[in-house]
């Protein structure tokens, strides 16, 4: 799938709550121009490989011994998803060690959900990877909150209904 350059990266990066370009986000990890120097900088470029469907770079991203029998092309078999937002939660770094939890939002057949996690990841050599993570229950909006696809609605107003 290709994107547009110019268009809002799709991990939501702001700088002074303007949004960031992919060009200028996660599109130089994806092109391997430049590697993310921080767990969370991974799990943007993450996600948003996950919604441009660069399951290569997900593939490169994973430490290997965590790995298991996932492929690209395991990857590429999942990819009816609509792809809504990423909320970072929280994130914190111990040394060669890291912890992001987020919710990844999408759409699917069975309506909206988002995949919550707190992602463990490791730094080897001066490059971070992701491990494992734990999965949550999701934490929707409340009725009144923005609408999590971006709108600028109030979720009873969009995505609820």
């Amino acid at each position: 799938m290709m994107i547009n350059l110019n268009a809002h990266c799709p991990c939501g990066q702001n700088d002074s709550n303007i949004p960031v370009s992919y060009r200028k986000c996660c599109a130089p990890y994806h092109q391997a121009n430049k590697t993310p120097v921080t767990p969370e900088q991974l799990m943007r470029s993450r996600y948003s490989a996950f919604v441009i469907k660069q399951y290569d770079y997900l593939i490169h991203t994973h430490h290997p011994a965590f790995l298991h029998t996932l492929t690209a092309e395991k990857l590429a078999k999942s990819d009816d998803l609509q792809w809504l937002s990423l909320q970072i939660m929280s994130n914190h770094i111990q040394e060669h060690s890291g912890e992001v939890c987020f919710q990844a939002w999408y759409r699917d057949v069975n309506g909206i959900n988002a995949i919550h996690e707190c992602s463990q990841f490791i730094c080897e050599d001066g490059l971070w990877f992701y491990t494992q993570g734990e999965q949550k229950p999701a934490v929707y909006p409340k009725r009144n909150e923005t609408c999590l696809c971006h709108s600028g609605k109030k979720y009873k107003q969009c995505c609820l209904k």
